[in-house]
């Protein structure tokens, strides 16, 4: 998998397009000037998110009613696909090869694995924000198995929906059983196919995982059921299945569901203690860096390529022995994008990349002048009513 070139029209403040290296491209440049705009528009084409905001239109150029982002991937010598997504208002319009289509038809064509401040979340903030690095794993692995984890936050929804009217209006709990039952049956049946496929997906971490890359202590990942200590978790959905029904009067009483895989978490652990708890900052960035590689080394395997990696701001989060390790680590292995805005990284790794001068949204290459604003067609006209969601 190689991203040969990304143009945009009215993303942010980008302007013009950037044909890359196949190893290390480095984005440099002073605060404000887009470089993390160029990452955003990269991981956009790839996910159909940012990782910047949760409305995609937010991106759109102030003042301007659509914007778009285009990206040639390379997958072999003979075959080569154009990604376009068309950003207008809350709906977006996913293309390839100037066909639409579908999300779930959409992603895989072209896989990014990000890492900057926010990321880190993943060591040490909420459970939430590692449930999110699992899904986002697996759905990298397995596109469509994003239907499951789409209808089971469909499910949890109507769920707490019932629940809420139930507290609200005292129905009696003989009648809000009744009408919670189809929903728990559901809810059963989507919740043991999403735990299988996290605890499936935390063992192959584990089977890769560069546990000293970065120091002595060993990090050990484990995935943390919330249903653990209740039962036989082997046989998962008999289990929940069974809690669903002796917890009814609990989530009537809290107003919404209290067991499945929305509440479970992953225990990150350096040498024996609690990273998020005990682990200082430096421990932390090389635990999340250790994931991050860990996930790209899985999907590896898998698809025999690996994904695009995307590192903002590289010398803000991490000091120049790490920043050292990890390129030699991922030489030869991943199309990797960093941010800097620091001439002392150039100097000292720049010269195994390509490097981009990025100045008012236009990333050049020495020597190369600003080009013209360019006229890049959307779609005649057109925009998609898929949700931007």
């Amino acid at each position: 998998m190689l991203l040969e070139s990304v143009e945009a029209l009215n993303f942010r403040n980008l302007a013009g397009s950037i044909s890359f290296a196949s190893g290390l491209n480095v984005l440099v440049g002073e605060n404000g000037q887009g470089k993390t705009n160029w990452l955003e528009a990269i991981a956009v084409l790839a996910s159909t998110r940012s990782f910047r905001t949760a409305r995609l239109q937010d991106t759109v150029k102030f003042e301007e009613r659509d914007a778009m982002v285009r990206g040639f991937v390379r997958e072999s010598e003979e075959i080569v696909r154009e990604l376009r997504i068309i950003i207008a208002g809350n709906t977006k319009t996913l293309l390839v090869n100037d066909k639409k289509e579908t999300v779930n038809r959409y992603l895989g064509q072209l896989t990014a694995v990000v890492f900057n401040s926010d990321e880190l979340e993943i060591v040490r903030g909420t459970p939430e924000a590692r449930r999110r690095f699992l899904d986002a794993g697996i759905i990298s692995l397995h596109p469509p198995f994003i239907q499951v984890f789409t209808d089971y936050n469909r499910v949890i929804k109507q769920k707490n929906a019932l629940l809420q009217q139930a507290r609200d209006n005292e129905t009696p709990l003989e009648k809000v059983t009744e009408k919670l039952e189809p929903w728990n049956e559901q809810l059963a049946r989507l919740a043991a196919k999403i735990n299988r496929a996290r605890l499936r997906f935390i063992e192959r971490i584990n089977e890769v995982l560069e546990k000293k890359l970065f120091g002595r202590e060993e990090l050990s990942v484990r995935y943390l059921s919330s249903l653990e200590g209740k039962g036989d978790l082997a046989d998962y959905e008999s289990l929940i299945t069974e809690r669903l029904a002796l917890r009814v009067q609990a989530e009537v009483v809290s107003g919404h569901a209290l067991i499945g895989t929305h509440r479970d978490d992953v225990e990150l652990k350096f040498d024996g203690h609690d990273i998020r708890k005990f682990g200082s900052a430096g421990q932390q960035r090389s635990a999340l860096l250790l994931l991050l590689i860990a996930n790209i080394s899985v999907f590896n395997a898998t698809r025999g390529e690996y994904p695009l990696f995307l590192i903002d701001d590289i010398d803000a989060e991490l000091d120049y022995r790490r920043i050292g390790k990890l390129l030699e680590f991922l030489d030869g292995k991943t199309q990797t994008f960093v941010t800097t805005s620091k001439e002392s990284f150039v100097e000292r790794f720049g010269s195994a990349a390509r490097v981009f001068r990025v100045e008012r949204g236009h990333a050049l290459s020495s020597g190369t002048q600003a080009p013209s604003p360019t006229s890049i067609p959307l779609l005649d006209g057109e925009v998609s009513d898929n949700p931007s969601t």
